[in-house]
């Protein structure tokens, strides 16, 4: 089974990142096949109807819908900006909403959040949920958020607290066995 993960971030040294890439490689050692990708890989303009019609489908989101299509299931790591999703990744989800048929539609997520607050992109994550699932995304019930994700990380990327490590290891292989399950793909 393959999973495409991503961070929903821009920024180079984002924390996010960082854990999308402990995430996936808790995945793949629990037996998925992983499409690691950069946001920036899915460059879109801001959704624009008017620009859909006298365009089409911009490169960026025609390559995020082709390589959703391709796996099985995702694992996003979105930042939390300002209680919500950051604009980037809704914009991107807004775009695939266009197409014919919704990429999305009949995939299985992972939601996890990086964030130096106390909260960890909890808000974010549950601000993510409604869109996802109203466009046919079965979005595994947890998710992993990251408090004080600045001072989380070893120098090796690694979670200094293993109970955290712990929790995110267990999370994933959940996610990946069910994901296994749901796509007849064990």
């Amino acid at each position: 089974m393959k999973i495409l993960a991503f961070a929903a971030s821009l920024r180079k040294d984002s924390f996010n990142r960082k854990l999308v890439r402990l995430a996936a490689d808790v995945a793949k050692s629990a037996g998925a096949e992983i499409d690691f990708a950069e946001f920036r890989e899915f460059d879109m303009p801001l959704y624009d109807f008017d620009l859909q019609q006298s365009g089409g489908m911009p490169k960026g989101t025609q390559e995020m819908a082709r390589r959703i299509t391709a796996a099985d299931g995702m694992i996003i790591a979105s930042p939390e900006y300002n209680f919500s999703m950051p604009g980037t990744l809704k914009n991107a989800i807004d775009w695939l909403s266009r197409m014919t048929p919704v990429p999305l539609r009949g995939k299985m997520g992972f939601l996890c959040a990086a964030s130096p607050s106390l909260v960890g992109g909890h808000r974010g994550l549950w601000a993510l949920r409604p869109p996802l699932e109203g466009l046919g995304v079965f979005i595994y019930p947890d998710h992993f958020a990251l408090a004080a994700a600045n001072a989380a990380f070893d120098d090796g990327g690694k979670l200094k607290d293993a109970a955290l490590a712990t929790m995110l290891e267990n999370q994933v292989k959940g996610y990946v066995k069910t994901l296994g399950a749901v796509s007849g793909k064990i």
